[in-house]
């Protein structure tokens, strides 16, 4: 609840909605009130001072009035930019990615996490690092977590008896891994490496260790991309559009220099 007639809030833009001639319906994500909707009157005219400062993807500090409907952003200040997501197609649409899921899993109430708000931000700077696959798979299990959704993996879903270095699959439809003798409860499931389990353990546990990695082999991303990705399927019963992009984007065939 908005207890203020006016408030401050540090925010990011995750998600733009043009409304009427020259209005936009902003979903901004915070540390302190969680994920919402406001509105920004005008700033889609040309002399908009604000526009700028309310660009998808854009840390920026926000004043605003409250209103029966959606708050009205009076006064917006941009901290940081990642101007380099309108340089690298294939990292604004990894942002595009984090933002989708984001805004899938975080429900638009008073669900505040400074830590997923943090790790954002984190994951966006490190797109431009070109650290894209483990960044992104490091967000992907810490919202999962934060939502209510973290799989289990480290005892079976099956039988409860703990995972151990062997032939184990990836059940979306059980919530996470069982062993080779209970398969048969999920004939769906698919075979996960040990390698892929174990990594997957430490973005769980100790996420900044594996974030340290110098080089993941591309077919172990892969495979823990591909779980991951079958996991957030089940739970959203839908194919994040921007995950639809990033395929076409590996498939494309590439330019000559």
């Amino acid at each position: 609840m908005k207890s203020a007639r006016r408030y401050s809030t540090e925010a990011l833009v995750i998600r733009q909605l043009d409304y009427a001639e020259a209005d936009r319906i902003l979903t901004i994500y915070t540390p302190g009130r969680g994920k919402f909707s406001v509105i920004a009157k005008g700033v889609r005219r040309a002399r908009s001072r604000r526009s700028g400062h309310l660009d998808l993807f854009t840390r920026v500090r926000l004043d605003l009035a409250a209103a029966r409907n959606l708050d009205v952003v009076t006064q917006a200040d941009a901290i940081e930019r990642f101007l380099f997501l309108g340089e690298d197609v294939t990292a604004l649409t990894y942002a595009h990615y984090c933002a989708e899921i984001l805004d899938a899993f975080v429900p638009e109430s008073n669900h505040p996490s400074s830590e997923l708000y943090a790790a954002t931000l984190e994951t966006l700077r490190r797109l431009g690092r070109r650290e894209r696959d483990i960044a992104v798979r490091a967000f992907e299990m810490l919202l999962l977590d934060r939502s209510g959704y973290r799989p289990q993996l480290h005892s079976c879903l099956g039988c409860g008896k703990e995972i151990v270095p062997e032939k184990n699959y990836f059940s979306p439809a059980l919530g996470g891994v069982i062993c080779g003798d209970c398969m048969y409860q999920d004939p769906a499931s698919v075979e996960i490496s040990v390698p892929a389990l174990k990594i997957l353990r430490n973005l769980q546990t100790r996420p900044q260790e594996v974030l340290r990695l110098n080089r993941v082999e591309a077919a172990l991303q892969g495979e823990m991309e591909r779980r991951l990705h079958d996991y957030v399927v089940y739970h959203l019963e839908r194919r994040p559009k921007s995950s639809r992009v990033l395929e076409s984007l590996r498939t494309a065939p590439a330019i000559p220099a």
